[in-house]
């Protein structure tokens, strides 16, 4: 089954995320302005942490997302976070979804959430855009450049998130962060290349003038919805890893797709690029260079090693979740399945980087 058969559209609300359709209708009623039910849930079947609803009314439909139910790692799932960065963002012409109503109160559903409006479009699970023309696909690879560049030239302070994470240090900050969340969660186990990361990043973290920017954290072709029939994101989704970080960092992560194989996210590692006219990874960092000024990108490696084994703490994160029955999405046995080789081709990465 390929990754958009088990993510596209939405199925019943699975067992473990059932909440009280008619206490959220009530809260909608007060909250959100112009609704009208009656009011039907369906659950989407993506969303690895945050489970995340289709809200469905004679009128028009709305997405909720909201945190897990059961134990969650702290600091995780912070809805309100995202809340507030999609809020911040749409002030700043940045493409995102109308947030609608936030909700801290756990009485009303079980846990903190919030809803948006529904946009509709097309979101691309495979990241060589199988399902677009020849002609139209470099367009695609560069309306996502075009986004992720925009999102990098907005100023924290002028969109009212100059407090919404730490300025500076970036990476030994976050290198300390996925290390713990990796050797906390005892229950999702150890990876050897795991932990030759943890010990290596932190003491490698290239010398780099330190630049602070919003990040989006997981900025995909899959965390996109693209206009219906043009090449243009009209929605970026999923902000729940965004915070001021370095904006590099939040590039090199777009760009693993290059370095990734096609069972592994869906990568474009080993494919006939320009026969596909996908740009090269070559000509989509000039590209990004170009939007937001630079000359280059020196350390991309590093870069790409650090994002890798980022990535791979997330995916032993669901791994953890999945061991407590917490698990947001069905597939998330695939998603895990994926843990060693990603571990492996980070380590990898180190060494084009310079690891021994």
């Amino acid at each position: 089954m390929d990754r958009s058969t088990q993510n596209s559209g939405t199925t019943a609300v699975r067992d473990a995320h059932r909440f009280d359709v008619a206490s959220l209708e009530a809260w909608m009623g007060r909250e959100v302005e112009g609704f009208a039910g009656p009011l039907t849930v369906e659950q989407f079947k993506g969303g690895q942490s945050n489970p995340t609803y289709k809200l469905h009314t004679p009128a028009r439909d709305y997405v909720l997302r909201r945190k897990p139910p059961g134990k969650l790692l702290p600091g995780a799932h912070a809805v309100d976070r995202e809340y507030r960065v999609i809020s911040a963002l749409a002030g700043q012409d940045f493409p995102v979804a109308q947030a609608l109503g936030l909700c801290l109160d756990e009485s009303v559903i079980g846990t903190a959430f919030y809803v948006m409006e529904m946009v509709e479009g097309r979101i691309f699970w495979d990241g060589a855009f199988p399902e677009v023309s020849l002609v139209e696909r470099a367009a695609y690879f560069d309306a996502m450049n075009a986004a992720i560049a925009h999102l990098h030239r907005i100023d924290p302070e002028a969109a009212g998130l100059g407090d919404y994470g730490k300025a500076g240090n970036y990476f030994e900050r976050q290198i300390g962060r996925w290390s713990r969340q990796y050797l906390d969660d005892k229950e999702a186990g150890r990876v050897a290349a795991m932990d030759r990361l943890v010990e290596w990043l932190p003491a490698n973290i290239p010398p780099a003038a330190d630049e602070t920017r919003v990040i989006h954290g997981d900025f995909r072709c899959d965390n996109m919805i693209f206009h219906p029939t043009l090449p243009k994101v009209i929605a970026v989704l999923d902000w729940e890893l965004s915070t001021l970080g370095n904006p590099l960092a939040d590039f090199a992560y777009h760009l693993m797709m290059y370095r990734m194989p096609r069972g592994l996210t869906a990568g474009l590692a080993g494919l006939n690029l320009a026969e596909l006219n996908i740009p090269s990874e070559a000509d989509y960092v000039a590209a990004y260079c170009r939007r937001t000024g630079r000359a280059g990108i020196p350390n991309l490696d590093f870069y790409i090693a650090f994002n890798m084994f980022r990535l791979a703490a997330i995916l032993h994160g669901i791994k953890g979740r999945m061991v407590r029955g917490t698990a947001a999405s069905a597939h998330a046995d695939k998603m895990v399945s994926g843990l060693e080789p990603l571990a492996d081709l980070a380590w990898h990465q180190a060494e084009l980087a310079g690891a021994a």
